[in-house]
């Protein structure tokens, strides 16, 4: 059976094979008790207990949990608007930042929708925008509120889904003039081309706003290949191109050399069928250009860890399990990333496969001083 379905299954039995860990006999894997001579345990390796993996973000940003904590445990919205305000306009971290505080508004008025006499979640989104309307990056983190609300609380192809999306682009054209350099705004309108359907002449015109602003922003790009992918707008013919046009043009140090990695991953099932998913040229030649990224990017760069993730995906498909190690210990303690975020337990899915990552390693005689950096 191809590792990708043993993945899948492992994930559906997450809660029963947890407990388990893993070991190699008779050329593949199995499963063990805790304590077993055989067993390969992850907490030899330092690993984060699966209860304590951060879901909200790929990697650290310590800055931005800080702040976090104190908007959401006092509900001023000034802390955030100060910390948006001093982060840099074309880079990726405010891209990143927009769409964590948007999204932390967004789960708490999902846990607290309000009612009679009761305040709704997310009240420091609404008086931040309602008394600084003129803040870019309060009108930023507004337009990417909305958009999540639609696809969080509604249908695509529905009147209500229609109505906030609708919504939400205006707030895009409204942050867009508040910062015209700012990038951002044009990235959250990337969802909305998406959910909306724009026409390929419209998203295109899109697109070239945003290189105009960021030419080299990862996240715009990972964004913009949904649109070309053929479950929304496009086909794997068309996404292909995209990212390895993107791949051609990258410069040196940018991790857009992953991105048909991405691509790759976008259309698993239709791949899958040339001669299985880890022996496939598509996958291998993907892996080898993400992982040649990887290598050449700046350690502090902040789309770092999102490349790192998807790697240690393919990496363990591929039963390549010391160079899934590598990027183990890179990305351990936070899953907020793809492909994780896809599913309802997004740590439950990465655990599955670290503990197969820990086995395969151990059970080709690497041990935890042996793990490549």
């Amino acid at each position: 059976m191809e590792i990708l379905w043993v993945l899948i299954a492992l994930a559906m039995l997450s809660a029963v094979a947890l407990p388990f860990l893993l070991r190699r006999r008779s050329g593949g894997l199995e499963l063990v008790p805790p304590g077993h001579p055989d067993a390969a345990d992850p907490a030899n390796y330092g690993f984060v207990p699966q209860e304590e993996l951060d879901i909200r973000l790929p990697g650290p940003d310590q800055d931005l949990l800080d702040v976090l904590e104190v908007v959401q445990h006092t509900q001023d919205y000034r802390a955030a608007a100060q910390l948006l305000a001093g982060t840099e306009k074309e880079g990726e971290l405010r891209w990143q930042r927009v769409q964590a505080f948007a999204g932390a508004a967004s789960l708490e008025l999902s846990r607290k929708p309000g009612g009679v006499g009761e305040m709704p979640g997310g009240q420091w989104l609404r008086v931040w925008h309602a008394e600084q309307p003129k803040d870019a990056g309060g009108a930023a983190v507004h337009a990417e509120f909305l958009a999540q609300q639609a696809w969080r609380t509604a249908t695509p192809g529905t009147d209500e889904f229609r109505i906030i999306m609708e919504e939400a682009k205006a707030a895009c054209g409204e942050a867009a003039l508040l910062a015209p350099g700012d990038p951002v705004p044009y990235l959250v309108e990337l969802s909305l081309a998406r959910g909306l359907g724009y026409p390929r002449e419209q998203f295109e015109q899109l697109w070239l706003k945003i290189l105009d602003r960021a030419p080299t922003h990862m996240g715009a790009h990972m964004a913009a290949l949904q649109y070309w992918c053929e479950k929304w707008h496009g086909s794997r013919q068309l996404a292909t191109a995209f990212a390895e046009a993107a791949a051609a043009r990258a410069p040196r140090g940018s991790l857009l050399s992953a991105l048909p990695l991405f691509a790759v991953f976008e259309h698993l099932p239709e791949v899958n069928l040339v001669r299985g998913l880890h022996q496939s040229e598509v996958v291998t030649k993907a892996v080898h250009g993400a992982l040649h990224a990887v290598h050449s990017a700046r350690p502090d760069d902040p789309m770092l860890p999102h490349v790192r993730h998807m790697l240690v995906y393919f990496l363990v498909a591929g039963e390549r399990w010391a160079e899934a190690m590598s990027q183990l210990v890179h990305v351990d303690g936070h899953v907020g990333a793809l492909p994780w975020t896809l599913s309802e337990d997004p740590a439950a899915g990465y655990t599955v496969c670290r503990a197969l990552a820990v086995g395969g390693f151990e059970a080709n005689g690497g041990n935890p001083m042996t793990v490549p950096g």
